[in-house]
């Protein structure tokens, strides 16, 4: 029986051979091999990211010499350390790649210092914490917390932690204002590990105050003061904070995980730019930066040598497969062609916002400046929740959002949140955005709150108009049909080959 891959090749002639298709099969038959299903749902999530409009504003599309990079005996390797400084022998090989990446990344954002071992955001920030932490103060806790059960403390265990790390404190951008998770929030372990303040929009204009951020500031005296968001519409200014920082004698820290491919492709540039003005810099490549999963760290020097102890005080083992994806995908981003892309996205999201406000819709802060948008869906009379499960039945990817101060909370929220990066990655432009603010807007007009058993209206019901969801639907699918997701993959072939 011939192979999958003798089926692709047969009677080709060497000139019709596409590379990257024969490379993917090969994969997928080594793959399947083992695990049939497993190479099965490969092939089921390219047909189903071919089949949706993504516009989640974390995802992207890494290219596929990017994934290719993913899939090799690297993964074998124990690395744990940094280059030429590591606890295992034989790393020779691994510290080429590590530090291929890292100098990738500080020549692309102009940083004194790159690590590349962060295995996701979440990890990345907690790392710059503690490195922080390590070179500002006396750590007598250090050892004893290396020693901890973090996951069986106490709330009073919490605080008498916080008490011996001398109650530092962090400030950082409201969960409900756009920022983070691990921004401070209280459910997180970053609240935990600080005395942790939060920072807010004002109400009116839902913009960034940097006056009353100076005067809290001020109040608060923070060891960190943390920018950077996960949901919020506009540029900021860095000097800014680096000006309040300095003023109240924090280290101003930078999550740019959402927008660093806008940094990357000089699209945020000068005071907009946090590399220039920030002591420490998170992010992740996955997002706007069209990377593969992971994070980022880059810093002034003064912090490399507490920052490189990310493994073993926060880490484990680096990733040695996925640190040699991250160099592919930086040195993809230190084009011109990447460039033109960043500055696509930007005007993409204004153009669809625009657009979006044009049809009637509410957003947040009026419009954006950035990769993503806010709608808020309570005048079509929705939570976010709703909103998103209509639009995913039309075909288009999203999610739900909480907007400030937002009544419904993070469960249920009053918005939805759009993102431009990956429609972008497929070479979509202004007329498309037109047609995107379309779809939307009839979807959320032709969807309605479905009803409890007592007919009462339900949060995480919908009623959904059929003819709209089939014109939705249509849409969605001649859009997608235009702007093929991976053209050099043959879908048809693959789905024959692998899934029976």
């Amino acid at each position: 029986m011939s192979t999958p891959l003798e089926n692709y090749l047969t009677g080709k002639a060497p000139d019709k051979i596409n590379a990257a298709m024969t490379a993917y099969v090969a994969n997928l038959q080594q793959v399947a091999q083992v695990g049939p299903e497993i190479a099965a749902s490969v092939v089921k999530e390219l047909a189903t990211q071919r089949a949706h409009l993504k516009l989640v504003a974390s995802e992207n599309y890494c290219s596929l010499n990017t994934q290719a990079a993913m899939g090799n005996l690297l993964t074998d390797k124990y690395a744990e350390g940094f280059p030429e400084h590591r606890y295992y022998g034989g790393c020779e090989n691994v510290d080429a790649v590590e530090s291929v990446a890292a100098e990738e990344a500080k020549a692309l954002f102009g940083a004194e210092h790159a690590y590349v071992q962060p295995h996701a955001g979440a990890d990345a920030n907690i790392v710059a914490y503690w490195a922080i932490l390590n070179q500002k103060i006396e750590m007598p806790a250090l050892e004893e917390f290396q020693e901890t059960n973090l996951s069986n403390l106490t709330d009073e265990q919490w605080a008498d932690l916080r008490k011996k790390l001398c109650n530092q404190k962090l400030m950082g951008l409201d969960y409900y204002s756009g920022g983070h998770l691990t921004h401070g929030y209280r459910q997180n372990i970053s609240a935990r590990m600080f005395d942790s303040y939060s920072y807010t929009v004002d109400k009116k204009s839902g913009l960034l105050d940097y006056d009353a951020i100076e005067k809290q500031a001020m109040e608060v005296k923070p060891l960190i003061l943390l920018a950077g968001y996960s949901a919020y519409p506009r540029a900021i200014n860095f000097k800014r904070f680096r000006q309040i920082a300095d003023k109240c004698g924090a280290v101003l820290m930078v999550d740019m995980a959402h927008f660093a491919g806008l940094v990357a492709g000089k699209v945020f540039t000068g005071e907009e730019n946090p590399v220039e003005w920030a002591d420490i810099v998170t992010t992740t490549p996955h997002k706007t930066l069209r990377g593969p999963r992971g994070a980022l760290i880059l810093c002034k020097a003064e912090y490399a040598d507490a920052v490189n102890k990310g493994c073993p005080l926060v880490l484990g083992g680096p990733l040695p497969h996925m640190m040699a994806a991250k160099a592919i995908a930086f040195k993809e981003a230190r084009t011109t062609a990447y460039q033109t892309y960043a500055k696509n996205v930007q005007s993409n999201a204004k153009a669809l916002a625009e657009d979006c406000i044009n049809l009637g819709m509410k957003l947040q802060t009026g419009g954006t400046d950035n990769h993503l948008m806010l709608i808020d869906v309570t005048s079509f009379g929705l939570t976010g929740r709703q909103a998103e499960n209509a639009l995913f039945e039309c075909g288009v990817t999203l999610n739900r959002n909480t907007l400030p101060f937002d009544p419904q909370g993070p469960w249920w929220t009053s918005g939805i949140r759009v993102g431009t990066p990956a429609v972008t990655t497929l070479g979509m432009e202004k007329p498309e955005m037109a047609e995107i603010a379309t779809i939307i807007n009839m979807v959320l007009k032709g969807t309605k709150p479905g009803l409890t058993k007592e007919g009462k209206p339900a949060k995480g019901k919908i009623d959904l108009d059929p003819a709209i969801k089939k014109a939705a639907t249509e849409k969605v699918q001649s859009l997608l049909s235009r702007f093929v997701l991976y053209p050099e993959l043959d879908l048809d072939f693959l789905q024959k080959e692998f899934v029976k």
